[in-house]
């Protein structure tokens, strides 16, 4: 099958990572998967591919959320204008921004319709934005989703029902001997005798990272030498104001911000930093407030790392509290519980082992091998729509035999 997968970025965004990796095993497979992505800095993709990649023409903007998301969608349409360049057996959106231009492409008949991965539902506020998320998912024809989390906030939020796919994770990347590089990174992030506890993806409201601080403010306080690493990008001009009160909440604990500080932020890191990150990590705190796992905990199990997980998340395989640490992602002393048991021995040695035997079941091939049976029955045209309640967001799409 040839296979276009549109993602939002060709950034280390997570919907990134996930699609350069699924197309890279497609391919493998003997598929033929293009990975596209808008590309304002032209600089391409944050790493070389094993797949075909298009960094799809598009302007540089600024402003709100709104007008960014308006503008990457208008970039995607102007790609994909003509027949030949919609000549794709499959159509699979990442994001909300290629959902909607996908959702276009369709009503203008220049695609049958597309499949959509849908990585988590996020709390809008802004009438077009949601609008757009709306569109997005319910003008689909097929749905997926990467946790069984985000299946259940789908069929509840639009009583639709999405195929688990999950992630994957390359256990030839991410593994836990240590390598030559992992000492520099140590000096360079200013990394102390630990324990280290890292954070990954920024101060960003998703990633809970505020309760993460107020409970390694406690950890600290038991453990004077306890560092906190918030490795990911700078928070989006729509969170400033949950950055400061991230910041807010480190100055009341008397906690500085910097290399050698308690508390390290890191801003971008290198995709080839982040296998040493987690090996250098005594614990990654991953109490998400919405999704599942997410990449960053598969990555940090494969790597031995012990991991702490929202207590709303279901494990990979059995029971969660078997392969990772769980705690409600609203209690900070429920987290801070948790960050002192990551650190028992017994227990982060029963923790590596389930973990790491988790990462190894979760192959990116294995992801891939997933999706074939949705690629595979996607029928062209757009999925009938039910509503099955009052209200914008009450439908119900009838495509899906399987609940995830």
């Amino acid at each position: 099958m040839r296979i276009a997968i549109l993602t939002r970025s060709t950034q280390p965004c997570s919907s990134t990572v996930h699609a350069l990796a699924l197309g890279e095993a497609l391919c493998a497979q003997g598929h033929e998967a293009v990975v596209h992505a808008p590309d304002p800095s032209g600089r391409g993709f944050f790493r070389d591919a094993g797949c075909p990649v298009v960094s799809v023409s598009a302007k540089p903007v600024t402003g709100s959320a709104a007008v960014q998301v308006q503008t990457r969608i208008a970039d995607y349409l102007a790609h994909f204008s003509t027949p030949a360049a919609c000549d794709f057996d499959v159509f699979h959106a990442q994001c909300g921004i290629s959902g909607n231009a996908l959702a276009t492409l369709t009503r203008r008949r220049l695609i049958a319709g597309f499949v959509r991965t849908v990585h988590r539902l996020n709390a809008v506020a802004d009438p077009q934005m949601a609008q757009w998320q709306e569109r997005a998912i319910v003008d689909a024809a097929r749905l997926l989703c990467v946790s069984r989390t985000g299946a259940a906030a789908l069929l509840a939020a639009y009583g639709a029902r999405a195929d688990m796919v999950g992630h994957g994770v390359d256990s030839t990347v991410y593994r836990p001997e240590p390598e030559p590089g992992d000492a520099d990174l140590r000096r360079r992030l200013g990394l102390g005798a630990g324990p280290v506890f890292l954070s990954v993806g920024g101060f960003e409201p998703r990633k809970n990272t505020l309760t993460i601080i107020e409970a390694f403010a406690t950890v600290r306080q038991l453990v004077p030498d306890a560092q906190l690493v918030v490795a990911g990008d700078a928070a989006r001009p729509d969170h400033a104001g949950y950055e400061a009160r991230c910041c807010a909440s480190l100055e009341r604990a008397g906690l500085a911000i910097g290399p050698g500080q308690p508390v390290i932020r890191t801003g971008p890191m290198a995709q080839a930093d982040m296998p040493g990150l987690y090996r250098l990590a005594d614990t990654l705190a991953a109490p998400s407030l919405t999704g599942g796992y997410g990449l960053c905990v598969l990555e940090a199990m494969a790597c031995g790392t012990p991991a702490i997980i929202s207590a709303r998340a279901p494990g990979v395989v059995g029971t969660a509290s078997v392969e990772a640490l769980a705690a409600d992602p609203d209690d900070a002393a429920g987290i801070a519980a948790a960050m002192r048991t990551s650190l028992v021995p017994a227990r982060r040695a029963q923790l590596r082992n389930a973990g790491r035997a988790v990462a190894r079941a979760q192959t990116w091939a294995t992801c891939a091998a997933r999706h074939l049976p949705t690629y595979e029955s996607f029928a062209p045209g757009p999925a009938p729509l039910m509503p099955v309640a009052t209200g914008s967001a009450a439908w119900n799409i009838q495509r899906f035999p399987r609940d995830a």
